[in-house]
């Protein structure tokens, strides 16, 4: 999805498409028709919801009457994948977005209701608890959400904090206890103090969500903002395609590739090496993978499908190397066989070691 209000033109719709899209951002009501002869989805912001005051919202009368409202305008189209109300609420809001969310639910069971979270360095003021974690479960307790979102941009001095995937452990392990799917939004674009798009620092956000379990990849942004030193979204500011508007396309071919196989696996855990960040696991403790020597900063995610088979996500965190992985599998005579990222069909055994772009992840079935 491309994070942010939902273009009205058609051009640029198809350009999204084009680029490997299949959500469009945050729609209004009348740009419906336009974003399903796109091919994509939405999710359908409204005035009521953007202009609410979460403490103080309405009872549910009042919020059942916007519901019925907006399935009467919207809520049969095809292209209405749910209903946008607030990015980044404090806890303090959510008791008012639950009922919301729970009003649309009525309304349209079909469909989601979304909000978006903090990323773990907000700071309490902002998730208005004393803890990440808890801002995390006063939003599963008082939204009862579909899937869990949130936004993290930690693409810094050259390199990926590692409070990026710190996050991804603190979201991968309660979305698990709740039996949730997850959204990660990423970096799309340069802002601020934040690293310009490349293939490798996509790439890396990418895998790296795929590899925890991820089922959601969202694009902050498509479109470069007219303010501060925004520079570098899929479009810029005169409204042309510009070099990130390729390597997005790149990027979510891959996903579109690989996923036919990635949604029939279940995550069973995620180890790196050697570096560990915070609430991480070593790959010491990997069940798959003995070791991966002189490998370089690496990240491998662990799955299983319906019938019992491992695969493993292997995921290059260094942005500016290349590396070339001996994978050593724990279990004698294992090998590992190629999903290709290209086609989505399995390649063959693998009889060399692994070759990864920097940022670059590849997925394998372990025989």
């Amino acid at each position: 999805m491309a994070w942010d209000l939902s273009p009205s033109d058609s051009t640029y719709l198809n350009w999204m498409k084009d680029a490997g899209f299949n959500m469009s951002g945050f729609c209004r009501v009348e740009d419906l028709d336009k974003v399903r002869a796109a091919g994509l989805s939405c999710l359908v912001i409204d005035k009521r919801f953007e202009t609410m005051d979460w403490e103080k919202a309405p009872g549910d009368a009042v919020l059942d009457e916007i519901a019925a409202d907006l399935k009467r305008q919207a809520g049969s189209h095809p292209a209405v994948a749910g209903f946008f109300l607030r990015d980044e609420p404090s806890a303090s809001f959510m008791p008012g977005l639950g009922r919301a969310a729970a009003a649309l639910r009525r309304a349209m069971p079909d469909k989601w209701a979304y909000v978006n979270l903090f990323p773990t360095y907000a700071n309490s003021r902002q998730l208005g608890t004393a803890t990440y974690e808890e801002h995390l479960r006063t939003y599963l307790k008082e939204f009862r959400p579909q899937f869990i979102s949130w936004d993290n941009y930690s693409l810094l001095d050259g390199e990926m904090q590692d409070r990026f995937y710190t996050n991804l452990e603190i979201i991968r392990r309660v979305a698990q206890e709740a039996g949730l799917p997850f959204w990660n939004c990423i970096l799309g674009n340069a802002h601020y103090m934040y690293m310009e798009p490349s293939d490798a620092t996509l790439s890396l956000q990418v895998y790296s969500t795929l590899a925890y379990g991820g089922r959601g990849i969202q694009y902050f942004t498509f479109f470069a903002i007219d303010s501060s030193n925004y520079r570098l979204g899929a479009v810029d500011q005169f409204g042309n395609r510009t070099p990130t508007w390729e390597m997005l396309r790149r990027i979510n071919l891959q996903i579109h590739a690989l996923a036919p196989t990635m949604l029939q696996l279940r995550s069973t855990g995620v180890y790196h090496s050697p570096a560990v960040p915070e609430q991480g696991k070593s790959l010491s403790e990997s069940r798959l993978v003995k070791s991966v020597p002189g490998a370089g900063q690496i990240l491998i995610g662990e799955f299983e499908d319906n019938r019992g088979r491992a695969y493993l996500m292997a995921v290059n965190r260094d942005l500016k190397r290349p590396v070339m992985l001996p994978i050593q599998l724990r279990r004698e005579n294992a090998s590992l066989v190629r999903i290709s990222p290209y086609s989505g069909k399995e390649t063959g055994k693998v009889t060399e070691p692994v070759g990864l772009a920097p940022g670059g992840g590849g997925l394998f079935r372990v025989e």
